[in-house]
This record gives structure tokens, sequence and C-alpha cells, in this order.
């Protein structure tokens, strides 16, 4: 009898690129039953890991550590020790990067598969297929797979969050002595460029909007996010920004529906089953949309951008959620 496969997947960055490999990793579950599944991501990421319920175990990569004069031949001798000493059977590159093929080829595995951006880096690799073109992320993932001889039926994505993390989400509530009877709106208005952001005003608009319509309303964002959002926090809106990533999931959990732009913590509500609106800067046949869910968006016409979304939109969009049983959703 062959031995179980042991198969490290790697994707370093960013939040919704890892997210989005869900659906990948559960494919490789189903093809391989009972492999032991090690997961290598950045430091930053490998809190995510917690709710990849097929992922047996998380290698973390320290990028700053690696970027340190110091640390730098320490960090990657760990590393280097960790791949080769792993024994993996097979490898699955997500990210194709030139650090990623390196990290990928240096595990001495049989097979190594790849996600390649670049031709030059096809050496790395067992297979390569070409990487497809104009689709979304988490379908490039299953392409390759699948062009990889994996079947890759039934598609699933689910994040299961930790117990931990909805604990944490309810004691933040508490600490801002919000009510939990009523329906909550989480808004994420920053993402990682600004050209994709939709302008803070606005979503102070539609803050107020249903703040006047008794619904709890959030601000989420990360620790970069809290200068920026002194605004909302002056008008008196509970702010989350900079709380644990996955106590953010928490509290988009406990949301009738969260609001932001293309950015991870939307991907994250997404896989949890949560409903989202997402705000678009641009739409194309490889959008990083609500995976499954392409309703679940608001785009500019082509030739304009997304200040050009109106408020009054975003507003009617939300609505529904805030209506009938979907808007009774409570702590």
């Amino acid at each position: 009898m062959a031995a179980p496969e042991n198969i490290l997947l790697i994707r370093l960055k960013s939040i919704g690129d890892v997210v989005l490999t869900l659906p990948a990793v559960h494919v490789l579950r189903e093809n391989f039953p009972d492999a032991k599944i090690t997961f290598l991501t950045s430091r930053e990421n490998a809190p995510l890991l917690e709710g990849f319920r097929e992922v047996d175990e998380v290698i973390v990569l320290d990028r700053a550590a690696l970027k340190n004069p110091r640390r730098a031949a320490p960090e990657f001798f760990r590393l280097l020790r960790r791949l080769r000493g792993g024994k993996f059977s097979r490898v699955v590159d997500f990210q194709g990067y030139g650090e990623t093929a390196w990290l990928t080829r240096l595990t001495g595995a049989a097979q190594r598969w790849g996600c390649v951006q670049k031709a030059s880096r096809r050496w790395a690799y067992t297979q390569a297929p070409p990487l497809p073109e104009r689709m979304h992320p988490a379908a490039v993932y299953l392409q390759i797979l699948n062009d990889c001889g994996l079947k890759t039926v039934p598609v699933q994505n689910q994040f299961r969050l930790p117990p931990a993390a909805l604990a944490g989400a309810r004691q933040f509530f508490a600490d801002q002595k919000m009510a939990g009877d009523r329906p909550v709106l989480f808004l994420q208005p920053f993402t990682s460029s600004p050209h994709k952001n939709w302008p803070l005003e606005n979503f102070l608009a539609v803050a107020r909007h249903f703040r006047g319509q008794g619904v709890t309303v959030i601000f989420g964002g990360g620790p970069a996010d809290r200068d920026r959002l002194e605004s909302a926090r002056k008008e008196n809106f509970p702010v989350a920004a900079g709380v644990p990533l996955l106590v953010t999931g928490g509290l988009m959990q406990l949301a009738a529906l969260t609001v932001g732009g293309d950015t991870g913590a939307l991907h994250l509500a997404v896989a949890q089953g949560k409903k989202v609106l997402m705000l678009l800067h641009r739409l194309h046949a490889g959008s990083p949309i609500p995976f499954q869910h392409p309703d679940w968006l608001l785009a500019p016409p082509p030739a304009g951008n997304i200040a050009d979304i109106s408020v009054d939109a975003v507003i009617a969009a939300c609505s529904p959620s805030f209506s009938g049983p979907a808007g009774n959703a409570s702590c």
C-alpha cells in the first residue's frame, strides 16, 4: 500500500489571495483524503489558516526577518530545514513568484505544481500549466489543479471561524456598549490601493442613513486605518480598526451585511457564508468579485471610476438586508 501523500501548499500573500485558495484546498482534500496538508504562508496571514479545516499544519515565513541582515541567515536556514525535513511528496505553489519558485524547488518534492507567472520559472516545477488569463483568482487555482489531473468538482468555499474569534467579536460589542438586538452593518472603507477606495465621506453618508433606521454600524480596517477613521469615531460610530484579523471575521459573522471595496476582509466574509456588497473600482472578466456571488457587487460604468458609484445606489443595494428576517440578525 502506498504511503499517504504529504502535501505542501504555498501562498505567502495577501489576505484575500490566501482566502481564495480555500476551494482549491478542498479539492486537494477530496482527491487525497488521507494526505497530510501543510500550508506555508507569511506570518501576517498565518492566523487565517486556523479557519482552513482541511489544513493539518502551518509553516510560517517571517519575511521581516529575511530582510534583517542579522536575522536573514538564521531564518532562511530554519525554513530550509523545515522544507527539506518535511519530506513532502507534492507541492502546489499558488503564487508563482520568484521566491516561491525557489521554495518549491528546495523542498525536493517529487511532484511540484506551479502557478507560473513567468516562463523562466518553469524549471522549479514538474508541472506548470500556463497561467489562465481573465479568470477569477479562485478559479485560477482550481484550473491549475485540473490541468495537473485532479477532479475539481464539487466546488466548496467554506471558512470555519474559530470560536475564540467569535467570542472576541462579542466582547467588542460589550466593550462598545452596543445593543445586541439590532441588525449590524459592517463597513470596511479602505483597501490596499487608494484607487480602489470608495470615498470615506460616502461611507459616512451610508452609515448615517442606516443608523437612522436603527441599524448598528461598525467601521473596520487594519491598524494603519485607525487615524483615517477618526472622522467616523467623532460621529460616535464604533471603530474596530486594528482588532485581530479573525475578530474582524467574527464581527462580519455577526453582521447582516458587510460593505467595502476589493479587500481581503470581504473575501473572508464570503467564505463564511455572509452576504457582502463589494464596491468594485473596475469590472472585467478576471475581477476578484465575491466568489460564486456575482450579484453581490456594484461597479461604475466602463469609462468611470469607483467614485462614480452613488451613495443612493449603495443604500438601495443594502436596504434589502435590513428588512424582513435577514434584518433581524443580532449578537
